[in-house]
């Protein structure tokens, strides 16, 4: 068995109606004055409010950042990082998607540590912790809450970068399923096929170990079970829940084993077309997965069990084979795009972004199969 680490947020509380925790979780950290990091349309969904009227019993002044946007820029988080020294705030809740909460895990490491987000950017490179997080997701799909990883774009070199280090991780998060309520279909569909990526490329990585694989496995089943009903019947309370614990469970999985091409080849996509991250991912799973089988064939075999697949008595490679067609069909159903040119993406795009994807060599490397730019080049040839 090889060594590894295992990394998670310092406290999680999950179920319906857990929000109401949060004003205990603040007592407990010490602060003084509370910065809630959103999004506008968030804060007209009257879900801050919600969070606000949580927060009301600790007594203490809360102001409102709410200039996260989709596939947040660099430049948002200096945006952050101001207005948190401006007004002396040393607690950040993050409130919605991966975006918000990337946004408030970057900025509060620069509350503390000099210099500028971009000095960051790569794998444990932060001194000093930060000022602590809650993170409290919108959305069942990114994991952000329980990941020492923060992603941001970099809209000079069209890139997706991130910072990666232990004192990104919240110190609570607080998954209550009655806030993603509101999601509308399609972010349902999308941040739900990015849940799913999460678990399936921790379970392939060459980075996987016992405690990540039950994770991922289970976030598979659960995605495969729930995924259309919240897309469906957004009500459903019980799918919702399942979801979100889903990516939770996906979150952490990923946080310890890693991802790999599947978001290495979505950077390029989500920088240079700025396409909602689930969807890029949705686009290039089941082509990158193609490519993968031959590096972790029985593992395929694994994974169409976990999604309900009848493959017991399948060949490995035909099980495989069938794992990826549940995803298509999966995609399908719920309607996430399957193709670059729905989205579009020139043709003639495609060699530069590949180019850029090699570059995203932390995630290369934890994928089972090695790739070239030409192999990429390729899988996007055949997702277009």
């Amino acid at each position: 068995m090889k060594v590894s680490y295992f990394w998670t947020a310092n406290s999680i509380i999950t179920g319906v109606g857990s929000l109401s925790r949060i004003a205990d979780e603040v007592k407990g950290l010490g602060a003084t004055k509370i910065l809630v990091v959103t999004d506008p349309v968030l804060l007209r969904t009257g879900l801050v409010d919600r969070v606000q009227k949580a927060l009301a019993p600790t007594g203490l002044k809360v102001g409102i950042f709410d200039q996260v946007e989709p596939e947040p820029r660099l430049q948002i988080v200096e945006l952050c990082i101001q207005t948190i020294k401006d007004g002396g705030y040393d607690l950040l809740v993050a409130v919605g998607g991966g975006s918000s909460m990337d946004v408030a895990k970057s900025a509060s490491i620069l509350a503390i540590n000099p210099g500028s987000i971009t000095d960051y950017i790569g794998v444990n490179l932060v001194p000093k912790p930060g000022i602590p997080v809650i993170a409290i997701p919108t959305t069942a799909g990114t994991g952000s809450e329980v990941t020492p990883i923060a992603i941001l774009s970099d809209t000079e070199e069209q890139l997706k970068k991130g910072v990666v280090s232990p004192y990104l991780l919240p110190k609570v998060a607080i998954v209550d399923p009655e806030l993603t309520l509101t999601m509308p279909p399609h972010i349902t569909a999308a941040t739900g096929m990015d849940a799913l990526t999460h678990a399936v490329e921790a379970y392939i990585s060459v980075n996987a170990t016992t405690i990540t694989d039950i994770l991922a496995l289970e976030a598979i089943r659960l995605i495969s079970r729930n995924l259309r009903t919240a897309v469906a019947n957004g009500s459903d309370l019980e799918a919702r829940s399942n979801m979100l614990m889903a990516s939770l469970l996906a979150g952490i999985s990923f946080a310890n084993a890693g991802v790999g091409a599947v978001h290495a080849l979505a950077y390029p996509l989500g920088a240079q077309f700025h396409t909602p991250h689930g969807v890029s991912n949705t686009v290039l799973l089941p082509y990158v997965m193609e490519w993968n089988m031959l590096g972790a064939m029985s593992r395929f075999k694994t994974m169409a069990l976990a999604m309900g697949e009848k493959v017991e008595d399948l060949s490995d490679r035909a099980a495989a084979d069938k794992f990826i067609e549940s995803i298509k069909q999966l995609a399908g159903d719920i309607k996430v795009p399957l193709h670059l040119r729905e989205l579009g993406v020139p043709a003639e795009a495609l060699p530069g972004m590949a180019e850029g994807a090699i570059k995203v060599t932390r995630l290369l490397a934890n994928n089972p199969r090695k790739l070239s730019v030409d192999d990429i080049r390729q899988i996007y040839e055949r997702a277009y």
